[in-house]
């Protein structure tokens, strides 16, 4: 008889996968759940706790080892080895009331709280703000929607395979996390603005250089791809503790209202490494603009927020009265402008922000017009990134631009650089969506610029147009490109003949200098 061979043990990243898929099928048989957005939170919720408590495990023993004392986040039996650990153990109804309940028998047999009331209910102590806090918020909007306890059993014994004890298996779960949020993404539809492709997110980070010692700011944060970004690009410039510690302390901030993005965020940082995630639970847009001061400013905002929206009108009441609007892309515009930090004010030339915008933020007129006059007078609108379409496919086609700026000034010129589709392709789509080297002749021509097939330039005062009394009637940046192929084929002959002799004598003066060298370096 041949021997069998025996099975080769799977791999963290195997692992991992077999048990997402072996959750979603047990989820899919809870007739409590409706459709992803209702599943995967129940994973996430359940992963999120051993993860935390595999974190703590390896805390303790550290500081055993120090001879440090450790104070755990969450006390026993609330802990995830005291109720989930054991395969098979708490189940059914039991389980649903200890995880759902207010009141309830718990798994060491006596009453008290239930699992996500006490979790609500945790605090810092002696007023200090730490994880207890972050799990507190995270769960206050937080309900399991698994009304099946032993299938829940089943999800749970699962999860319980993973170990989180290794750098290695951080970053599987890292991945597979990123994954997870682009499922919930696609299951999202109209409220899958939360989500940025990482391609758009990693090109305006690091074009816009963020330093150790900045703070960088996303106030409408999501599941954090542009905090998480940011994280990586700090972390190549931490060189001793100290750096270390001004990365997890004081560098990076967000804000996400919504209790599911919430707690994806708080994840997806402390999976990345950030052991106390700063993220405001409430909406950004709640204080005045006019109690902002130089003590709320940072020096960097990165962000791409929702749009298509409408705010309260207890919300527009925060801004001036000749600058609120239902357009809630507007609004956040207008905080972003108000969160950076002025000149002087701790940075030699303020701060700068890269964001996200439709194109109906640069076309739209009236409260619009106004905004953006604010914009190019008070602000250095520098560049705008015109994306090709689809780049946010599937869940709008709307066309998307990227706007940098910062308070160094008033706008003088504006760049404006138009990212083709590749060759042979009209629009990316979800099968086929934009890579990060397509920005490769971007990021090259961002420190050397120049006008070409792709790239030009507009004075603002082109942009902004007044009647005879003064008064602002458009401010329309929605530009197209006048040297793409379509612009060509409609202007003027005489006007493209004179753009042809313009050009012929920039060659030949080009041409004149390089003789003079040559003819120099002969002498």
């Amino acid at each position: 008889m041949t021997k069998k061979k025996a099975a080769k043990p799977m791999t963290t990243a195997q692992q991992l996968g077999s048990i997402v898929k072996s959750a979603r099928q047990i989820m899919r048989k809870d007739k409590g759940l409706n459709g992803d957005l209702d599943r995967l939170p129940v994973l996430t919720w359940v992963m999120f706790l051993k993860f935390l408590d595999d974190l703590e495990s390896l805390r303790e023993a550290k500081a055993e080892l120090e001879g440090k004392e450790f104070k755990a986040a969450i006390d026993a039996p609330y802990r995830w080895r005291d109720w989930a650990a054991k395969e098979g153990g708490i189940t059914g109804g039991e389980l649903i009331s200890f995880v759902n309940n207010d009141f309830t028998v718990r798994p060491d047999g006596t009453k008290g709280e239930g699992l996500f009331a006490y979790l609500r209910e945790l605090q810092g102590e002696n007023g200090q703000m730490d994880r207890r806090d972050v799990i507190a918020t995270v769960f206050s909007g937080l309900h399991n929607r698994m009304l099946n306890g032993y299938l829940l059993r089943d999800v749970i014994d699962k999860v319980n395979g993973i170990h989180f004890n290794s750098s290695e298996e951080m970053h599987t779960l890292s991945r597979l996390y990123e994954t997870m949020l682009r499922e919930m993404r696609d299951a999202a539809g109209d409220s899958g603005e939360f989500y940025t492709p990482r391609p758009v997110v990693r090109f305006m980070v690091e074009v816009t250089k963020p330093q150790l010692g900045e703070s960088v700011l996303d106030p409408a944060c999501g599941t954090g791809g542009f905090l998480v970004e940011a994280l990586s690009y700090l972390e190549g410039q931490c060189a001793t503790v100290e750096d270390r510690a001004m990365l997890q302390g004081s560098s990076l901030y967000g804000g996400e209202p919504k209790p599911l993005p919430y707690l994806l965020v708080q994840m997806n940082l402390l999976l990345h490494g950030l052991e106390y995630p700063q993220i405001d639970s409430g909406n950004s847009l709640r204080f005045p603009l006019r109690e902002i001061g130089d003590k709320d400013r940072v020096d960097v905002i990165l962000t791409n927020p929702p749009f298509g929206g409408e705010e309260e009108k207890g919300i527009l009441g925060n801004f001036p009265d000749d600058m609120q609007t239902a357009e809630t892309a507007l609004l956040f515009l207008q905080l972003i402008m108000r969160k950076l930090k002025r000149p002087g004010k701790g940075s030699d030339c303020g701060g700068r922000a890269a964001v996200v915008v439709p194109n109906g933020t640069l076309f739209s007129d009236g409260i619009g017009a106004r905004i953006k006059e604010e914009l190019l007078k008070n602000f250095n609108l520098h560049t705008i990134v015109r994306l090709p379409d689809g780049v946010f496919a599937p869940y709008t086609d709307i066309p998307a631009n990227l706007l940098f700026f910062d308070r160094s000034g008033p706008t003088d010129e504006i760049w404006y650089y138009d990212i083709p589709t590749p060759d042979g392709r009209k629009k990316y789509t979800k099968t086929k969506p934009m890579e990060f080297g397509e920005f490769a002749d971007c990021m090259a021509w961002w420190e050397r610029r120049h006008e070409n097939t792709f790239a030009w330039k507009v004075s603002a005062s082109e942009i902004l147009k007044y009647d005879e009394d003064g008064t602002l009637f458009a401010a329309n940046l929605d530009l197209k490109n006048p040297n793409s192929l379509e612009a060509l084929e409609h202007r003027p002959p005489l006007e493209l003949l004179e753009s042809i002799a313009k050009k012929e004598k920039q060659i030949f003066s080009i041409l004149d200098g390089l003789k003079e060298q040559l003819s120099g370096g002969h002498e």
